[in-house]
């Protein structure tokens, strides 16, 4: 069904980009010593604004493309692009904890495990740019791109196959960010960055595939003219 095809895709793809067990890990350097119950409320409303902004931001892409004037086949060859590169530096990554260093630099200082001022730092940064940052919006802009066709029925089916992957992968940053004190006790980082190595391969070749889709169709038009 072209619903879960899709969905295989955009998981694979979101995976690594949005890598919540890296995430959460900054999530924790952020929040200090806030309490559990404390972390559990935070990572639900965490996970709804991520459902939310991802779901507007993919909904949006076409509208996006069409303001800019950009073509389909272009987007899927410079994001097919952007997405294997992504997926070959997190292959070839030193260190467990670099993607997560990285986040963090982008996220700023450490915040006081104060309820009032952890709450107002809900979208920003602990949902963008922790959890879903520039790289995830350029991944889900490209599968808007890649899955976009002529028939309705099937691309609304696409559309849903892309939610539902932003959805579930909603669910496992909920998981990580609540119990993260409990995960990084059970989980090795080496553990860990070794399956996040098998992902992005994955992730290294369906960038190559999209990408190869977007030339085709180019070098289809050079052809015909």
């Amino acid at each position: 069904m072209l619903v879960w095809k899709v969905f295989i895709i955009s998981f694979s793809v979101l995976l690594p980009l949005i890598n919540p067990l890296g995430s959460a890990l900054v999530f924790l350097g952020l929040v200090r010593n806030a309490p559990p119950q404390l972390l559990r409320l935070l990572a639900r409303r965490i996970a709804i604004t991520n459902v939310i902004f991802l779901a507007i931001f993919e909904a949006a892409g076409a509208a996006i493309l069409n303001f800019f004037g950009i073509s389909l086949p272009i987007v899927q060859l410079s994001g097919g692009l952007v997405v294997a590169a992504m997926g070959w530096a997190t292959l070839n990554q030193r260190s467990a904890g670099a993607q997560s260093r990285d986040k963090e630099e982008e996220s700023g200082p450490a915040l006081d495990a104060d309820t009032s001022h952890l709450e107002e730092s809900v979208f920003y940064p602990f949902t963008f740019p922790i959890t879903s940052g520039p790289g995830t919006l350029v991944g889900l802009l490209t599968l808007t791109a890649h899955i976009s066709g002529k028939v309705l029925s099937k691309d609304i089916q696409a559309h849903v196959g892309i939610f539902l992957a932003v959805v579930a992968l909603s669910v496992l940053c909920y998981f990580c960010y609540a119990y993260a004190p409990k995960i990084t006790k059970v989980i090795p980082p080496s553990t860990a960055h070794g399956i996040l190595r098998v992902v992005a391969f994955i992730l290294l070749c369906i960038g190559a595939q999209i990408a190869w889709n977007g030339l085709s169709a180019l070098l289809a038009t050079i052809i015909k003219s």
